[in-house]
């Protein structure tokens, strides 16, 4: 009976365990590929609103470049609609320059590969859904 008991306190707490996994969220894994060099860093944000996409990320990270690409992975990640944008900081200023029209000098991606035509990529074209799974999002330029 003792034996009974250890095994099902034992499968009890395996359960729990497991359950309190799937409630911190799943991971999202950023992949960058094809960047103009190593120098610099990336800046990468995740958003989780229509209203705060390519403003004030959700999550955001600073990531090395080796090999002309990165990966980074945003951790506990709960179900909704997400959108990544990045980055490439080739001169450390800790900004995107632009020229005098505005259009970037540095790399600059969104997840799905989105790009805006005569202006910023839109949410629609960004976003994607996390839905119980952990994802990997690779974006080339």
């Amino acid at each position: 009976m003792n034996t009974l008991t250890k095994i099902l306190v034992v499968l009890f707490l395996s359960h729990s365990v497991m359950n309190a996994q799937d409630l911190n969220g799943q991971e999202i894994t950023v992949v960058i590929e094809n960047l103009n060099s190593d120098k610099g860093h990336v800046y990468i944000s995740l958003y989780n609103t229509e209203t705060s996409f390519l403003d004030k990320g959700f999550k955001s990270t600073m990531s090395r470049i080796e090999n002309n690409s990165c990966t980074i992975t945003f951790e506990n990640i709960p179900n909704g609609i997400y959108a990544i944008s990045f980055f490439h900081d080739e001169n450390e200023n800790k900004k995107m320059d632009s020229n005098f029209l505005g259009i970037p000098k540095e790399d600059y991606g969104c997840s799905n590969n989105a790009r805006g035509f005569m202006g910023p990529p839109k949410w629609e074209d960004a976003k994607f859904e996390i839905n119980n799974t952990s994802i990997t999002q690779t974006i080339k330029l």
